[in-house]
């Protein structure tokens, strides 16, 4: 028999290390409190629904999934002595905290004469395989995705024959594994709510994706996010399906699919990045001549996380956030340059409340967001580049549709207003929504300062 150690490929097909032919599998999955120790409540209750969904199709083919609790580097070489397998496999994962965990499994496995097999299924094209010309790995996402785009992709596998296998153990509950239920509705997991979500994206809203992504109201977004980090759709199957809308569609339609698949291309190439630089979870990417000199002030911090800054956009994403588990991409980056260049909090204190409260909270992907709106990632937002939240409202969200949505406060309020918050008097905004929060901050003061601020750090003035 061969255990496949599930991780982040919550599915039985196009799962390249459960395909393999060398032996029919059955499954296992570990809560590791390693890893634990880093999850929020949201992610861990769709876990766990992606687990129930993932064990009953195990079920299904006469197979199961094997469900412990511990640390793997034990839980798995007793498990194969239990079942007779001589073989465990499992798919590469990028993280540091990844790789430090599969060294010290491989060495426990290795000790007790298990053969290991590692496989790449996380991502079209494995850190290292697409570089510059000298050989390294790019920094620029437009030289990445343009290789990407063209790079063939691998074929998609097939389910396997599984070993039959019985388990008893039931999955935990979040209160088991120390987590309160979210306060968010969690959406479906499991691979069947992946596709048709997929699908019901492809039929119509893909096209016309490149107008529609950036306003938050159009809801034009494929909300695939969750899947793809727990892998219970492939991201091979995802791509594909794609292309193919890619080839039947033209004009601006086509270039909306484009666009699209160039956002698959972005995870991507952040997982490359961290994979290279696994530091960049609690570092800066880039360098400056000087500290940062964050202001880290808790009140405002404690304003930005409850949606009460007095920035209609941003209070609506903060709080989409609490509701939901997710927010828009367009208001994420909002958010993230409030918190980091008018409130001047250090970008980490807004990622690990991002990891807390996101159900498609990945490491790569939302530590490459944080650090481009903060100006100290790969390929960021220049420094000088400041959202003016309030034009970004105006802008994106012009009937404050998306804001009313999520600030009841303001349901009553004309757009105009809304989009003139933080000019509008004291007696004005107590006439025109009494219960909501003026401006904590003067967005065109904390502007020059945080100019100031990077000048500094740039080593540009005194």
């Amino acid at each position: 028999m061969r255990l496949h150690w599930h991780r982040r490929d919550l599915r039985l097909a196009d799962n390249r290390g459960l395909a393999d032919l060398s032996e029919p599998p059955t499954g296992v999955f570990v809560f590791d409190d390693v890893v634990l120790e880093h999850a929020g409540a949201p992610r861990v209750a769709f876990m766990l629904d992606a687990l129930e969904k993932l064990r009953a199709g195990y079920r299904e083919r006469g197979s199961d999934l094997f469900v412990r609790h511990g640390d793997p580097g034990a839980v798995l070489p007793a498990l194969a002595d239990e079942q007779g397998a001589d073989v465990v496999s499992w798919n590469r994962d990028y993280s540091g905290l990844a790789q430090r965990r599969d060294d010290h499994v491989s060495e426990e496995l290795k000790a007790d004469d298990i053969i290991l097999q590692k496989f790449h299924d996380a991502i079209c094209h494995e850190p290292g395989s697409i570089t510059t010309n000298k050989g390294d790995p790019y920094s620029v996402y437009t030289y990445f995705w343009k290789k990407w785009r063209d790079r063939e992709k691998e074929p998609l596998r097939a389910v396997p024959d599984l070993a039959d296998a019985t388990d008893d153990e039931p999955i935990p509950t979040l209160d088991e594994l120390g987590f309160e239920a979210p306060e968010a509705a969690i959406p479906e997991a499991g691979t069947e709510a992946a596709r048709e979500q997929l699908e019901d994206f492809l039929a119509t809203d893909v096209y016309r994706y490149d107008d529609a992504r950036d306003y938050p109201a159009e809801g034009c977004t494929s909300r695939l996010s969750p899947h793809l980090k727990f892998g219970t759709i492939g991201i091979r199957t995802v791509d594909e399906r794609v292309r193919g809308a890619l080839a039947s569609a033209e004009g601006e339609a086509k270039e909306s699919v484009e666009e699209f698949r160039s956002q698959l291309a972005w995870r991507e190439f952040y997982t490359h990045v961290l994979y290279f630089n696994p530091e960049v979870v609690t570092e800066n990417y880039k360098s400056y001549d000087n500290d940062i000199e964050w202001e880290d002030d808790s009140e405002l911090l404690e304003a930005w996380k409850r949606g009460e800054t007095g920035y209609p956009i941003v209070d609506a994403g903060m709080r989409q956030l609490r509701q939901e588990a997710f927010m828009h991409n367009r208001v994420r980056m909002i958010a993230a340059s409030f918190l980091t260049k008018d409130l001047l909090v250090d970008w980490r204190h807004g990622y690990d409340h991002f990891r807390a409260q996101l159900v498609d909270h990945d490491t790569a992907n939302d530590n490459g967001g944080w650090q481009w709106a903060a100006s100290t990632g790969t390929d960021a937002q220049p420094y000088f580049r400041i959202f003016n939240p309030m034009t970004q409202g105006e802008r994106y969200d012009p009937e404050a549709t998306y804001i009313t949505e999520y600030v009841p406060e303001l349901r009553k309020t004309d757009p105009e207003i809304i989009h003139s918050w933080h000019e509008c008097s004291r007696t004005q905004r107590a006439n025109a929504a009494p219960e909501y929060p003026d401006p904590i901050v003067d967005h065109s003061e904390r502007r020059e300062t945080a100019l100031a601020m990077f000048e500094r750090a740039r080593g540009e003035s005194d």
